[in-house]
């Protein structure tokens, strides 16, 4: 039986909502002892931004969410503002943790933090992140204006933490420690269209034995290059994956096996008119690093784990899962989906929907489309990830899909059922 705290109108239905209150960027996205965690800035006291917390949620299977007690709340050095999570199984922190968090403690956002600065705070778990206590001092005190949002890795062969820190405008700070309290700044980064939360991560290149750094920013813009454990070293321009309106602040989980690399962002600027919850986060999406005519290029794609909740219905649904391809003609062809038109125009190579586009170079004449259709948000992924654009949007009468402009087509539209149940 679904939860009678999840049927609002508004209310998504496989895209994680806080059961009450404003929620903005993904927090500390770790796997530990089989569960996903989910933290997230939250303000438990009203729809509107502010009082900033970290909520908390777990997962068995990134699908079904359960929101637990407040994680990190706010203290005398302030609210607490993003950062990251890992786990520490070698105990180089000495703190004997299950879950050790790294985030800003932003100072002058509350009564008891009036005139201090921005730091970087540290707390740790020893019960899989049901209860937290904080370290008695900031372990990156203030730099320059508000330097905030650490993300941590681990970088195996010099067998230290590194962390990417948001400075102000375009500039980031590389650090490094042996043991997660104590940090040596060895790097300052410029990274031109991008600020905010950081993400900093190791990945295979797919099809071979090479491996790269990612360096992303908020948006999801994204350098790859190379890391000796002190200097990054970008190898290309910066790329895009992501062109829709509504993905911001995007992070990647730490401590995922086989090496996997799962990123949810925050789908920013959604409108939830009289619900009690506000905002939601972006249904996760496995990424992969492909080289593409002779460029690394981040892929994203909905992680598997959604056709958990894969149904048959009887009549067009508002939850889909749509899949389709379609041989590429001379004119526009359009998808129309529950109120919802994604086209492509063979002139410019321009996938759109909403308002925004991206290039998208058909393979060998064709086109192959992922839809995610949830109430309030519709995500469009081209050519298995090779683009995404997540897009915000109010609900409308569910209608069958169909496909106008193009030949051969290919389609599929699994609906869902609610993630809630």
């Amino acid at each position: 039986m679904q939860s009678p705290d999840y049927q609002e109108p508004l209310r998504p239905q496989f895209h994680f909502t806080a059961k009450r209150g404003w929620l903005n960027d993904p927090n500390g996205l770790v796997y530990a002892k089989g569960e996903y965690h989910l933290f997230f800035q939250h303000n438990p006291f009203g729809t509107n931004w502010g009082n900033m917390t970290w909520g908390h949620a777990v997962s068995k299977d990134l699908v079904h969410w359960k929101q637990l007690p407040n994680a990190i709340e706010p203290d005398d050095r302030g609210t607490i503002y993003s950062g990251s999570a890992v786990t520490d199984p070698s105990n180089t922190s000495g703190l004997e943790a299950d879950l050790i968090a790294l985030y800003t403690s932003a100072g002058g956002n509350n009564d008891a933090s009036k005139g201090k600065p921005f730091t970087q705070s540290l707390a740790f778990s020893r019960d899989n992140g049901r209860t937290w206590t904080k370290h008695p001092r900031p372990i990156i005190g203030h730099i320059e204006a508000e330097n905030r949002d650490p993300k941590v890795d681990w970088h195996e062969p010099t067998k230290h933490w590194i962390m990417a820190l948001y400075l102000n405008r375009d500039d980031f700070a590389i650090f490094r420690s042996r043991n997660l309290v104590d940090w040596q700044e060895t790097q300052r980064v410029s990274f031109p269209g991008s600020n905010e939360c950081p993400d900093f991560f190791e990945m295979n290149v797919e099809g071979s034995r090479e491996r790269k750094w990612v360096f992303t920013g908020a948006n999801g813009r994204y350098w790859v290059g190379s890391f000796d454990g002190m200097q990054f070293r970008p190898e290309q321009e910066p790329l895009q994956v992501e062109f829709g309106a509504n993905n911001y602040a995007v992070q990647s989980y730490y401590g995922l096996p086989q090496g996997r690399r799962v990123q949810i962002g925050w789908m920013r600027d959604g409108h939830y008119p009289n619900m009690p919850f506000n905002q939601q986060m972006t249904f996760p999406c496995d990424l992969t690093l492909k080289k593409v005519n002779g460029l690394f290029r981040l892929h994203r794609f909905p992680v598997k784990e959604i056709e958990s909740i894969w149904t048959k219905g009887d009549a067009p649904g508002d939850l889909l899962d749509l899949e389709c391809s379609f041989k590429i003609g001379k004119s526009v062809t359009r998808v129309n989906v529950n109120g919802v038109t994604v086209s492509f125009d063979p002139a410019t190579s321009i996938l759109s929907v909403l308002g925004r586009g991206a290039y998208l170079e058909p393979e060998k004449g064709r086109l192959s489309l992922r839809m995610l259709v949830d109430r309030t948000s519709i995500e469009v992924f081209g050519n298995g990830g090779r683009v995404s654009l997540s897009m915000c949007k109010q609900p409308s009468t569910p209608s069958k899909p169909s496909v106008e402009g193009a030949n051969e087509v290919k389609i599929a539209t699994p609906e869902l059922r609610s993630a809630w149940r």
